[in-house]
């Protein structure tokens, strides 16, 4: 799997603002997705000064493992909300360009159009690696919601002003929402449907609950062993 080159790492936030601003209008809201057979969750560990990347590839419908990539290296970019995707995209795409499966569906722990600039993480690595890619945030970071009906796959639209840039859905009953948006190549009804389709009864869909484990190295060793794969250092 392999990203593109669409800009430099090398910038300061002035600049890193601006790249989001113009990749913003690449974003396509166009569902791309048919038939997903291959679905890939995406996360970062931090830690001190240097991370750990990491996807998981899943077959679908059995959401079973079937490929797990790390890399671990050190972060260049300063820690500013809005900009995550500048500290934590190099690392994710180095675990992604080890993969020898091409995933047609990917579910970032981050935001998607539901950002200022409407470029959070899943429509950055979207654009990068040229895939359907889903937001799926723990928190909010620009917008709000109404009420969320209590059953699992409730859900309210999260707008920012006038514009829907996602949604609160209630993965599981009992615990708080988490927060849907397009990422890239995807429309928010199929997103929305896809992370629903991606859950098995844990607040994060699936994909990026074991990629949440796989970068703090809490994967269970026969997952990892069933991917036949193991995690590399990134320099």
């Amino acid at each position: 799997m392999k990203a593109k080159h669409l800009h430099g790492w090398q910038v300061d936030p002035r600049q890193a603002g601006e790249i989001q601003r113009r990749l913003a209008a690449q974003v396509s809201r166009r569902s791309e997705v048919t038939g997903p057979r291959l679905i890939a969750g995406v996360d970062i560990s931090l830690e001190g000064g240097g991370g750990t990347g990491a996807v998981v590839v899943l077959s679908y419908p059995e959401l079973k493992v079937v490929e797990t990539e790390v890399a671990q290296g050190r972060l260049s970019f300063p820690y500013i909300p809005g900009l995550l995707s500048f500290r934590e995209s190099p690392l994710i795409l180095a675990a992604c360009e080890r993969l020898t499966l091409t995933p047609d569906l990917i579910l970032v722990d981050g935001q998607g159009v539901a950002h200022p600039r409407r470029m959070g993480l899943a429509s950055h690595l979207g654009l990068l690696l040229d895939r359907p890619t889903i937001g799926c945030a723990k928190s909010i970071l620009c917008g709000r919601h109404g009420p969320v009906g209590a059953e699992a796959g409730s859900w309210a639209e999260l707008k920012d002003g006038d514009e829907t840039v996602g949604a609160a859905l209630r993965s599981r009953a009992g615990v708080s929402p988490i927060y849907i948006s397009i990422g890239h190549k995807i429309d928010l009804e199929t997103a929305i449907y896809w992370a629903k389709e991606c859950c098995r009864g844990y607040r994060l869909p699936e994909p990026s609950r074991l990629a949440h484990l796989a970068a703090g190295g809490k994967l269970k060793p026969g997952l990892v062993a069933e991917a036949g794969h193991q995690g590399r250092l990134f320099t």
